[in-house]
């Protein structure tokens, strides 16, 4: 992953619960900090930008709201999810991003308990 900036929200975001204390205001700046790094390693790694561009706001405000990995979340396109697995413990592997040996660019079971399909 890129160097990603210490006093930043999303530094301090590894986990769904991590962003459950964040008021609407910082959920905000989160959304925007997870699209630079989202814009940074899809132009260095290839994949889908403009649908997961899209799901950013929607896929904070889901984990927020919904007590996951309890509630399962599914996906009706797998390519909308990388704001999922960046909240998910995948955001220090996120630059490895659909590379041999990276994460996939789907959900993924046996990368996550927060991914119920392949």
């Amino acid at each position: 992953m890129s160097e990603t900036k210490k006093n930043s929200l999303l530094a301090k975001v590894n986990f769904p619960e991590d962003i459950r204390c964040l008021s609407p205001a910082e959920l905000g700046v989160l959304a925007e900090e997870i699209r630079e790094m989202m814009i940074e390693t899809v132009s260095k790694r290839g994949g889908h930008l403009a649908s997961s561009l899209g799901t950013v706001e929607l896929t904070l405000a889901i984990h927020y709201v919904f007590d996951t990995p309890r509630d399962r979340l599914i996906w009706d396109v797998g390519h909308q999810a990388y704001t999922h697995k960046i909240i998910t413990g995948r955001k220090e592997r996120f630059d490895t991003l659909r590379q041999k040996g990276g994460i996939s660019g789907f959900p993924k079971r046996e990368e996550s308990p927060y991914d119920v399909f392949d």
